[in-house]
């Protein structure tokens, strides 16, 4: 067989290690060191390491102040450090150093792994998927650790928590079996046959070329017909005659509303959250009163959360077991929250603006702290429809909150950014519908060039915000977006202790 033809494979063998029965060196205390450390730590809680550099990093440090079986060495590299150590990780910023000690180590007949040099490499440290006892290695044979990476997010979000209570039940049926080796192969094998078993593919249509002509005939045909109608109900003139009239009046604050809507888009669609309260505090800030603020936002936010919904979903970023619990108490929590503002905003506005302007600060504030917060194991989310009526009902009232209280809450749960982003984003759609559904009955639709403005940057900025969701240093936009807000709330504050 000629040589073009035999296809490149991943001649790896995968094994899992006993780590807590080994020693561990790792050389290098930097960020890099940080995540090498991490990940022994996540798969093995209880090995012993012992990590030599100059410098060590917080993030390290903090590890070994939470970890008694890290030890921190602060010291050039020397090869009696390889001696007592069974395992070598290399984490240092210079490849001849690195080659060095990759070298020595291997002189000594250890194992090693240098970070991001695979010839240097006895073994990969691959992505681990984990639910309670079942463990999943991904290798891409040292091509592409990023790759890896969105496989494991993918699997971990996609495989379900019940797989540890069925290796439970297997265990007690395995415990329970009778006869030889080979018997109870066979009976296994027949147990868990059910899950190798795959639904048949439904048979679907071909499109053609002439359907699909017909179809766009079709609908050309339908817009025709409703130009015509809606050219007789209402003349053109009249029609020219209002839009002239509508765009001529609009003023400076519409252009500062298609920003506005731009960047709370995009940090909405980035984050899964503060596109509300990032416009009510900048809403809040120019005078306007409580319930159009609320009203428009959501308005608005169903263009734009509806884009950003449907990029994500095309994008595969939407968890949809997480979506459905999400859902009606969300929708539920919005329509209460936004009746109530409709009856009692407007009268107690000199009341309710100061405490809204400090509900936003305490979401700023928030924010910030997920920046910081230590990242959690993966843990399971309870009352979780609680959670969506909270966050309903308070981003009517208060004109934001459904991502930083819902998004913030079910990342520190463990969740896979990216998968609660999409799902929230998608949920937030129909919760913001609700909510400007109420507030259009309660109250009218007013407020039209700030709704405008809003709608046209939320369009433009959600197709780029779906693309970036868990690709951006998601801590450095915590930090800028709940900054912003706390200034702006703090402002709204001190204005409202003015007016009193």
């Amino acid at each position: 067989m000629p040589a073009t033809l035999i296809k490149e494979q991943n001649n790896l063998f995968p094994v899992f290690l006993k780590l807590e029965q080994m020693q561990v060196l790792l050389v290098g205390g930097g960020n890099v060191g940080l995540e090498k450390l991490t990940a022994l730590l996540q798969n093995s809680p209880k090995v012993t390491v012992r990590v030599v550099a100059l410098q060590f990093s917080a993030g390290v440090l903090q590890l070994a102040l939470d970890n008694q079986n890290v030890a921190l060495i602060g010291k050039l590299f020397s090869p009696e450090d390889v001696a007592s150590a069974d395992v070598v990780l290399v984490a240092v910023n210079d490849r001849q150093a690195s080659r060095e000690i990759s070298l020595e180590a291997k002189r000594q007949g250890k194992l090693v792994n240098v970070a991001d040099t695979p010839d240097l490499c006895d073994f990969y440290l691959g992505a681990v998927v984990r639910k309670g006892n079942l463990k999943v290695a991904i290798s891409t044979n040292g091509k592409s650790p990023t790759l890896a990476k969105r496989l494991r997010e993918t699997f971990q979000e996609t495989l379900p928590a019940e797989l540890d209570q069925v290796l439970d039940n297997l265990q007690l049926i395995r415990n329970s079996l009778t006869g030889d080796f080979a018997a109870k192969v066979t009976q296994l094998n027949a147990i868990t046959k059910v899950l190798a078993v795959t639904e048949p593919k439904k048979e679907t249509k071909k499109v053609t070329k002439s359907s699909t002509a017909m179809a766009q005939i079709g609908w050309a045909l339908a817009f025709t017909v409703l130009g015509a109608v809606l050219a007789n109900v209402l003349p053109g003139q009249m029609l020219l005659d209002q839009a002239q009239t509508f765009f001529f009046s609009l003023d400076q604050l519409f252009y500062w509303m298609i920003l506005a809507g731009f960047v709370a888009q995009m940090v909405d669609g980035a984050l899964g959250m503060g596109y509300g309260v990032t416009c009510t505090t900048i809403l809040m800030s120019l005078g306007v009163n409580l319930p159009a603020i609320s009203g428009s936002i959501h308005t608005a936010e169903v263009f734009s959360s509806g884009a950003s919904g449907y990029h994500h979903f095309k994008l595969g970023n939407v968890n949809k077991k997480l979506f459905k619990v999400l859902l009606i108490p969300g929708v539920l929590g919005a329509i209460f929250g936004a009746y109530l503002l409709s009856v009692v905003g407007e009268e107690y506005a000199n009341y309710v603006r100061p405490i809204l302007a400090f509900y936003t600060l305490v979401l700023g504030a928030r924010i910030l702290f997920t920046a910081f917060r230590k990242a959690k194991p993966r843990q399971k989310i309870k009352k979780a429809g609680l959670l969506a009526g909270a966050g309903g009902f308070l981003d009517s009232f208060g004109g934001g909150g459904w991502g930083p209280l819902v998004t913030s809450t079910l990342i520190s749960k463990g969740r896979t950014p990216r998968f609660v982003i999409g799902s929230v984003s998608i949920t937030e759609f129909f919760v913001a519908l609700a909510s400007s559904v109420t507030f259009f009955l309660m109250l009218g639709l007013g407020h039209l060039s700030i709704v405008l403005g809003l709608v046209i940057g939320g369009l433009l900025a959600a197709p780029l915000a779906a693309r970036l969701a868990g690709k951006l240093p998601l801590k450095t936009m915590f930090i800028a977006v709940g900054t912003l807000v706390i200034l702006w709330s703090l402002r709204i504050l001190v204005q409202a202790m003015g007016a009193f």
